[in-house]
């Protein structure tokens, strides 16, 4: 504990020149910092003109110390001349040190906790006791403390900072394993459903191959949310494989088909019109346009249509999904693109990936994700510059 006092003390670039001036403006010759517990009394800092002998690390024997009664009072004391008082002329410290002036001021945190004294000596009385020099004395004990609080409290933060740090890193290799490693017995239980899809079953029986075919087909989009996480966070990006695509209506048009099947009592209006072709890895932008429609049906208001906008103008591809609903705060729009962040504060299934990756999908392509929210609609745009090879290439 006491090298963590040496070290925070050494690290006040004020130390030295309060001890100075104190011993200036006393004119007593030995002054210190010191650490003071019910064990030990240790200098953490000294200044001595009168070759006391105690150095920075020194202790002394903490009963034969008048800085242990300060302790335990919590109250200075000021002696001008040992001799002279009535209080400490037969005190024993005095005697075994050999000083006569003294002065000691508690320093004391702002939680209530007491550290120790900043203290002077001298073997000769002086006048200690006039009020600028008490004064100066508690204004530079405060300033100690100050000093000492801010430093623990920046030693914490950091701390915390590491250590939040090394759990996220855990936590990312963690779900990067993970979703290796689910890859494939997922890939073994849909070649067995599909096999057993192909069997000739009883009612029962296929609506139960129907059912492991829907768990393994969710198992498997939620494998694949948790694999580009973990690329997002743990390597370089969304990885992407970019080429001239000539059909990306068509592609288009067969996610918003599929998120349809999927919610038939939700109506989707589309609104596109793509130049041709768009340089983009068209899977990919699939992807991102599913998980912002996606997000839209679950989190929207449930009798509201979804409304999708499509275009392209100069090679640069603009994606808008709307939604009506709850507004969302100004201050958690930013968040809506963290890890497992969610618009709304009801349980939704998922893992809270889906706008992560489409962020990080336009990211990859060069692009930008944002969102906007008002009374009216909740509003994701998409831009994402697609118009040729070369500046394809510059953006991944």
């Amino acid at each position: 504990m006491h090298e963590t006092d040496l070290e925070n003390v050494a690290s006040i670039d004020a130390v030295p020149t309060i001890l100075e001036v104190i011993c200036q403006v006393t004119g007593l010759g030995f002054a210190a910092v010191a650490r003071v517990t019910e064990e030990k009394w240790v200098a953490l800092a000294v200044r001595d003109t009168i070759g006391f002998g105690l150095k920075p690390g020194g202790e002394l024997e903490i009963r034969s110390t008048i800085c242990d009664e300060i302790r335990e009072c919590r109250e200075k004391v000021v002696i001008d001349h040992v001799a002279e008082d009535p209080d400490f002329k037969d005190h024993p410290t005095p005697k075994m040190y050999g000083f006569q002036s003294y002065i000691s001021v508690p320093i004391i945190l702002r939680n209530g906790d007491f550290f120790g004294t900043l203290c002077a000596i001298d073997p000769k009385p002086a006048r200690v006791s006039n009020p600028s020099t008490v004064k100066t004395f508690e204004l530079f004990a405060e300033l100690l403390a100050l000093h000492l609080e801010n430093r623990e409290r920046v030693q914490a933060t950091t701390i915390a900072l590491l250590d939040e740090k090394r759990t996220a890193e855990m936590r990312e290799q963690f779900i990067a394993i993970l979703g290796h490693d689910l890859r494939n017995p997922l890939a073994a239980i849909t070649a067995g459903t599909t096999m057993l899809g192909k069997l000739k079953l009883d009612r029962r029986a296929r609506q139960i191959v129907e059912l492991m075919q829907e768990s393994s087909k969710r198992m498997t989009e939620l494998t694949a949310d948790i694999l580009d996480f973990a690329r997002g966070k743990l390597g370089g990006g969304v990885p992407l494989r970019s080429v001239a695509d000539e059909n990306l209506d068509a592609v288009f048009s067969q996610v918003i088909e599929e998120l349809r099947a999927v919610h038939p009592d939700r109506e989707i209006k589309v609104d596109m019109a793509i130049e041709k072709p768009l340089f983009c890895d068209s899977a990919r932008v699939a992807q991102l346009l599913s998980n912002l429609v996606g997000n839209a049906l679950k989190h929207g208001a449930s009798g509201a249509p979804v409304g999708v906008s499509i275009r392209s103008v100069d090679g640069e591809l603009t994606i808008e999904v709307a939604n009506a609903g709850e507004v969302i705060p100004r201050h958690r729009l930013a968040g809506l693109f963290h890890p497992f962040a969610r618009g709304s504060q009801s349980p939704q299934d998922g893992l809270g990936l889906g706008l992560y990756i489409a962020s990080e999908i336009a990211k990859a392509h060069g692009g930008t994700l944002k969102a906007s929210s008002t009374d009216k609609a909740t509003v994701f745009t998409a831009h994402l510059p697609c118009g040729s090879v070369a500046q394809s290439e510059v953006a991944a």
